[in-house]
């Protein structure tokens, strides 16, 4: 059964505890919402089924609704004293295995536990089921999307919600838009309004379903570094972003046809994978992009 807020609130004060701004606490007091993340991520229990992992647990009240479901959840805490309380609620359940820090080890690298406990199972479905901590949120679901996790079901604010979907040339599209639709296919499936957590945040979250399409052919890494640093000149021309991007810029351009006016905004993710392979050292001579009006194809 998830937990009310007054459980919630109870467990908190004999842990002698409160909610951390620092590590963007909010806790989901909606229980009707628990079962509904959980249900998005169409588990599979039993041997081996799904391994889902879950950052930031709270007082494991999704937790507790995932393990319900017979799969394995390896939880990631960065609150000592949330850690303390889980390892004492959940003792006995073999099923949870609890990491306790961060879970990203840098902005752009994953807790070095997490990364092992994802290589090691191989071969299973791995699933990201999570209220997100929303200081983490973006480079913590890129990095798993790069290192292979197959699903990702969260809760995050509703502004990163619309960057992971923006199309090109509006405010929201950026590198964060480019890499998930880059690797994924990805749903909104609901507006959250801050009623649904304690303390309330001040802005609306969505529910989101990520489903790996990885089309970076291996390159997502280095393909992420170029879109970057390109976005860093977004709204100058491509001609001009591309030269002070450290490229040659008439030969980028030469090889993709790419209108040398367009901004680096308007680009599809099929056209700056194209500008990307014209830019790598003694790279073939990539196909014609598209033109840059061009929009991104359906996920």
């Amino acid at each position: 059964m998830p937990q009310s807020k007054h459980e919630i609130q109870s467990l908190l004060s004999a842990a002698n505890t409160q909610p951390r701004h620092r590590f963007g606490q909010n806790f989901m007091i909606d229980q009707n919402l628990v079962r509904v993340i959980a249900d998005a991520a169409t588990l599979t229990g039993g041997a081996p089924g799904d391994l889902v992992i879950e950052v930031g647990p709270g007082t494991g009240t999704l937790s507790d609704e995932l393990l319900a479901r017979g799969v394995e959840v390896v939880a990631v805490e960065i609150d000592r004293d949330l850690a303390k309380l889980l390892r004492e609620r959940l003792a006995d359940e073999r099923r949870f295995t609890l990491i306790e820090g961060d879970a990203l080890s840098s902005k752009h690298a994953l807790n070095e536990q997490l990364v092992d406990v994802i290589r090691s199972a191989a071969g299973r479905r791995i699933k990201l089921v999570a209220n997100l901590p929303y200081n983490i949120a973006s480079p913590l679901i890129i990095e798993l999307l790069i290192l292979g996790i197959d699903q990702l079901v969260f809760t995050v604010q509703k502004e990163v919600a619309d960057r992971l979907r923006a199309a090109p040339g509006s405010d929201a599209y950026g590198p964060l838009s480019v890499m998930a639709q880059l690797l994924a296919r990805v749903e909104v499936l609901r507006t959250l309004p801050p009623q649904a957590f304690w303390p309330p945040p001040k802005i609306d979250s969505a529910l989101v379903r990520m489903t790996r399409d990885d089309r970076s052919g291996g390159e997502a890494a280095a393909f992420g570094r170029f879109v970057q640093k390109l976005f860093s000149f977004r709204r100058k021309t491509l001609r001009k972003a591309l030269a002070q991007a450290g490229h040659d810029a008439d030969a980028a351009i030469a090889a993709t046809r790419l209108d040398p006016q367009a901004r680096p905004e308007v680009l599809s993710v099929p056209q700056l994978q194209v500008l990307f392979a014209a830019t790598r050292p003694s790279s073939p001579s990539p196909s014609p992009a598209p033109p840059a009006s061009a929009p991104v194809p359906p996920e």
